[in-house]
C-alpha cells in the first residue's frame, strides 16, 4: 500500500501537545495518515531559521514541520497569501495587494518546502498537497525530479477568469497546477470557472471524461466537495459538555428564540452585513423586539493584516451601534462574542439555536451550515439560513437560501424562518440532514484518493 504524503500550510494532526486533532479535516486525514503509514509535513506556526522539519509520531500519525523566517512569514504568509489571494479569490478586487515581494516570498517559501521534504519522499507514495498556500509546491516537486501521483486541492473559491487576470503573473500560477495529476475544487461552479481560465487564457482542451489538456499534458480536474465528520459530530451534540451547554443556553435566552452565527473575524464571512440585515429585522418588525436574540461568536484571525483590523473595528462600532439603539433594561439584541470555543460546546449552542444564520459573501465550502445542521434535534429542528454564494449552498439546497448583500432579504429569511412550522422544518431538515451523512468527510477524502491513486 502507498503512503499518503500531505502538505499544507499548518499541520493538524495530533501531538503529544495537543492530543485531540483540531476538526473534521483533521479527523479524516489524520484516520488517512494512520492507515497509509503517512507523513502530515507544514509550517509549525513559528518563526526562526529553518535546519530541517521536526518529526513526531503520536497515536500512530507522523507530522513534519518547519520553522519559516520573519520575513517569509511577512511575505509568504501574511503578504502573498493573505492580502493577495485571499482577496482575490474571494471576488474581492478592491481588497487585494499586488507587491512583487510577497509573490517573491510566496515562491521561495514553495521552494523552501520542496528542499526539505522532497528527501522523503518514497517513489510510491501519494502526495496531496492543500490549498492556496502552496500551489505553486507540485511544480517545484516536479523540479527536483519527482514522479509521484501528486494532488492538489483548493478549499476556497477559484475566482473568474476577469479576476484572475488582474494578478500580476496569473498564467505563472495556474501553470504550476498542471504539474499535479488530480486537482479538487469543492463545487462544480468553481470547477467549471477554472475551465473557462484553461480554454480562454491557455487554449486548453476540455474532454468529455472530465481530463484537461493544455499543451502536451493532461491531468483530471473534480468537483469534490467537503463534509463534516457527521458521525463524530452528531455523537457530540449528545455528549455532556453539549448538553450542559444547551441548557445553559435555554435557561439564558428566558423563552427568547436564539438566531446564532458562528465565523472566523473575516471580510469574506458577510458579518457586517449579517448584522445590518439583522438590524433591519430589528428596524421593521418592532413587533419581534425582545423576543428574539442574536448570538455571533467571531474568533479573530490574521490579526497583522490591516483588512482584518479594520473589519473587527467596524463590528465593534456596529454591534454596539445596534444594542444601543435596541436594548432595553432586560434584553440585548445581539451577543458579540471574540473568541472561540470546543467543537461540542458549539453543538450545544447549534442545538438551541431556532435559526443557523451562515451569510458569507463567497465561501469555498462552509462546513458551519453542515454543524449547524447536523447538531439538530429530529424531532424539533432549528432553520439553517444560508447565503446562495458560499459552497454548501449547492448541497444544502432546502436552507433558506438569502442574498448576504441585502438587508430586506435577511430581514424577510428571519421573519420567515421564526413562522415556521414544525412540518416545513422537518421537511427541509432530513434531505439536509442525509446529505450531511452520506457525503461526510470521510467520502470525500475516499473520492479524491480513489482519484489520486489512478482509479
Amino acid at each position: 500500500m502507498s503512503r499518503l504524503i500531505v502538505i499544507s500550510n499548518r499541520v493538524s494532526a495530533p501531538t503529544a501537545d495537543q492530543p485531540g486533532a483540531q476538526g473534521g479535516l483533521a479527523v479524516a486525514l489524520t484516520a488517512a495518515l494512520r492507515e497509509a503509514d503517512g507523513i502530515w509535513f507544514g509550517w509549525s506556526g513559528e518563526t526562526g531559521e529553518t535546519v530541517a522539519p521536526k518529526f513526531e509520531t503520536y497515536d500512530g500519525v507522523t507530522s513534519a514541520t518547519i520553522d519559516l523566517p520573519e520575513q517569509d512569514v511577512e511575505e509568504y504568509y501574511d503578504g502573498y497569501a493573505n492580502r493577495t489571494l485571499w482577496p482575490l479569490f474571494h471576488y474581492r478586487l478592491g481588497l487585494t495587494e499586488f507587491e512583487r515581494d510577497f509573490q517573491g516570498g510566496y515562491e521561495r517559501v514553495n521552494r523552501l518546502f520542496g528542499e526539505f521534504i522532497g528527501p522523503h519522499i518514497l517513489p510510491d507514495d501519494l502526495i496531496w498537497v492543500h490549498d492556496y498556500h502552496m500551489i505553486p509546491l507540485g511544480w517545484v516537486l516536479r523540479q527536483r525530479g519527482l514522479t509521484n501521483r501528486l494532488g492538489f486541492f483548493l478549499h476556497i473559491p477559484w475566482p473568474p477568469t476577469r479576476l484572475l487576470t488582474a494578478l500580476p503573473d496569473h498564467r505563472r500560477l495556474v501553470e504550476a497546477l498542471f504539474a499535479y495529476d488530480v486537482i479538487g475544487f469543492q463545487t462544480q461552479e468553481w470547477l467549471e470557472t477554472f475551465h473557462d481560465y484553461v480554454v480562454t487564457q491557455m487554449g486548453g482542451s476540455i474532454h468529455d471524461d472530465g481530463s484537461i489538456t493544455v499543451g502536451g499534458r493532461t491531468i483530471c480536474a473534480i468537483a469534490c466537495p467537503i463534509g463534516i465528520d457527521a458521525r463524530e459530530f452528531i455523537a457530540g451534540a449528545s455528549s455532556p459538555q453539549a448538553v450542559a451547554t444547551h441548557r445553559r443556553m435555554i435557561e439564558s435566552s428566558i423563552g427568547r428564540s436564539l438566531i446564532v452565527g458562528v465565523d472566523r473575524l473575516d471580510y469574506s464571512k458577510g458579518l457586517e452585513e449579517r448584522f445590518n440585515g439583522y438590524q433591519r429585522y430589528l428596524e421593521t418588525r418592532p413587533e419581534a423586539r425582545a423576543v428574539v436574540y442574536l448570538l455571533q461568536i467571531a474568533p479573530p484571525s490574521r490579526a497583522s493584516v490591516q483588512s482584518y483590523q479594520d473589519i473587527r473595528a467596524q463590528l465593534d462600532a456596529l454591534s454596539g451601534r445596534i444594542n444601543g439603539a435596541f436594548a432595553d433594561i432586560d434584553w440585548v439584541p445581539l451577543r458579540y462574542v471574540n473568541h472561540g470555543y470546543p467543537r461540542d460546546v458549539l453543538a450545544g449552542v447549534y442545538r438551541a439555536a431556532r435559526i443557523g444564520l451562515v451569510t458569507p459573501l463567497r465561501d469555498g465550502m462552509n462546513l458551519v451550515a453542515k454543524e449547524y445542521v447536523a447538531a439538530q434535534d429530529p424531532e424539533n429542528p432549528g432553520v439553517l439560513i444560508l447565503s446562495r454564494f458560499a459552497g454548501a449552498a449547492t448541497q444544502l439546497d432546502q436552507a433558506l437560501l438569502v442574498n448576504p448583500y441585502s438587508p430586506d432579504d435577511i430581514a424577510d429569511a428571519i421573519e420567515r424562518a421564526l413562522a415556521m412550522s414544525r412540518e416545513e422544518r422537518l421537511a427541509r431538515w432530513k434531505p439536509m440532514f442525509a446529505n450531511i451523512c452520506n457525503e461526510d468527510v470521510n467520502w470525500w477524502r475516499e473520492q479524491f484518493t480513489a482519484r489520486l491513486g489512478g482509479a
